[in-house]
């Protein structure tokens, strides 16, 4: 959601890649930038991010992942420069690929999951019409801190996004 209302901002369209996603690349402050959206199982993620960047001879410093997190309420974003993936599978794919943790990374939060629901469960349903605004808002900021991160870092990010 947060890819497609970027590129939406940009006048981008996405791409297949290898059958393993989509791309958008676009230009942003003089830069060349790819937008990719993995459509494989969440948990393989990291086979079209590294796939993508590899071709494309994308060190993992430049990169920045975007995925939802249950450990954030929802309506939350949070910037991080590196770390481990917190539980996310598709997070923790992408590490492995790669051989780095040093990847700077954007949670989105969708939490807090209720009790009686498992995990995968959870992160499969939809949202209810009640919590439409908040996720409208957390998709915004998140496309705003995407913007601020390839316009001026990620340091910057942070400072006016956590």
């Amino acid at each position: 959601m947060v890819l497609d209302s970027y590129a939406a901002a940009q006048g981008a369209d996405f791409q297949p890649w290898q059958k393993l996603g989509e791309y958008a690349k676009i230009s942003v402050a003089g830069k060349t930038v790819f937008l990719a959206k993995p459509m494989t199982y969440m948990n393989l993620s990291g086979q079209m991010v590294c796939h993508l960047a590899r071709f494309y001879k994308i060190p993992a410093s430049h990169w920045l992942i975007c995925f939802d997190d249950m450990s954030l309420n929802l309506g939350e974003i949070r910037l991080r420069a590196q770390g481990s993936a917190g539980g996310q599978k598709g997070m923790k794919n992408i590490i492995e690929l790669s051989g780095t943790d040093k990847i700077a990374r954007l949670r989105v939060g969708i939490g807090p999951k209720p009790e009686f629901l498992n995990a995968a469960d959870f992160v499969l349903s939809r949202f209810s019409n009640d919590q439409l605004p908040l996720l409208q808002t957390a998709v915004a900021k998140a496309a705003d801190a995407l913007d601020i991160f390839l316009k001026n870092g990620l340091e910057k990010a942070m400072n006016l996004f956590n």
